[in-house]
């Protein structure tokens, strides 16, 4: 484990997908691993979300070349839904930023989710916390996009991007309670479409109300990413917000929630699902079954 992680620090792709693979499925001694990780909070974390359709790949993928073109270095976790089978990622890496795929300074891998309902695979802070380790210099995390993906990226990275498009209307109002505490950044895509100039006027103004609990204004940007109109001033935004996270208070927060996550993930891990499935069709036989007094069993009434 010490050779694996001493290569994965050098940014050997290899050990790092290795790494990843031990992580992600429990294997062997991968919590000894995860135990000698150094302490690295200076890898800013980028989280890319919003809902399916908005253009969150092509966003991506044109950020990548603006980074790259900086001379910097990537790795980019694609989160995508799980196979119904194998639980493996149905989108991957092959399919998705080909362009970038054997680039030397970017590190592309999918995960999949998993069935979890935040939209995040379950081993998401491992891995962000594995790959701060290697010589990059950003971590990309790009949500599925489903449920409540937008407030457990917030948990995550130190920069959340939120990808809306001009007909989002529906989904920002569905989001709106979390919306204003997660996004760092809003990001208008496909703004070549009709009535573009109205959204963005939109939810500035939805915005407003929330900007002197802030103390900053959220920037609100158009970008057409499949023309790479914009994304240069979207990464520069991100600079910006990078150094605006790196206040002490956020990163105790984003340390608790990480914390938080970690021990509930750890409580839950003894609950098998399909044990579950078992003891209900036994006891939905009996005709005194209560949902509430079952799940009451596991919680010791708490």
């Amino acid at each position: 484990m010490e050779a694996l992680l001493q290569k994965t620090m050098q940014g050997d792709f290899k050990s790092i997908s290795r790494c990843i693979s031990l992580v992600e499925n429990e294997v062997g001694d991968y919590e000894i691993l995860l135990k000698s990780l150094p302490y690295n909070e200076n890898k800013p974390i980028i989280g890319i979300t919003g809902p399916p359709g908005a253009g969150k790949s092509t966003i991506v993928d044109s950020l990548i070349g603006s980074m790259v073109n900086s001379g910097k270095q990537v790795a980019v976790l694609c989160v995508d839904p799980s196979s119904p089978f194998n639980m493996g990622a149905l989108l991957g890496d092959r399919i998705r930023m080909s362009d970038w795929y054997s680039h030397p300074s970017v590190f592309i891998r999918s995960l999949a989710s998993r069935g979890s309902l935040g939209g995040l695979n379950h081993k998401i802070i491992e891995i962000t916390d594995l790959l701060r380790t290697a010589p990059f210099d950003f971590i990309i995390v790009e949500t599925v996009g489903v449920g409540q993906s937008e407030v457990e990226i917030a948990g995550l990275a130190d920069v959340t991007v939120v990808v809306l498009v001009p007909e989002s209307g529906d989904e920002v109002q569905a989001m709106k309670a979390g919306l204003m505490e997660i996004a760092d950044i809003f990001v208008v895509n496909k703004s070549d479409r009709p009535d573009a100039d109205l959204f963005v006027k939109n939810l500035r103004t939805m915005m407003e109300p929330a900007y002197g609990k802030m103390h900053h204004e959220i920037p609100v940007l158009k970008t057409i990413a499949s023309q790479k109109s914009g994304i240069g001033e979207l990464f520069q935004a991100i600079l910006a917000s990078v150094e605006k996270a790196h206040q002490h208070h956020r990163k105790l927060w984003l340390l608790t929630e990480k914390a938080y996550q970690l021990i509930q993930y750890r409580k839950m891990k003894s609950i098998n699902r399909e044990s579950l499935r078992n003891d209900i069709e036994a006891l939905r036989k009996e005709s005194h079954f209560n949902l509430y007094s079952f799940v009451e069993g596991f919680s010791g009434g708490d």
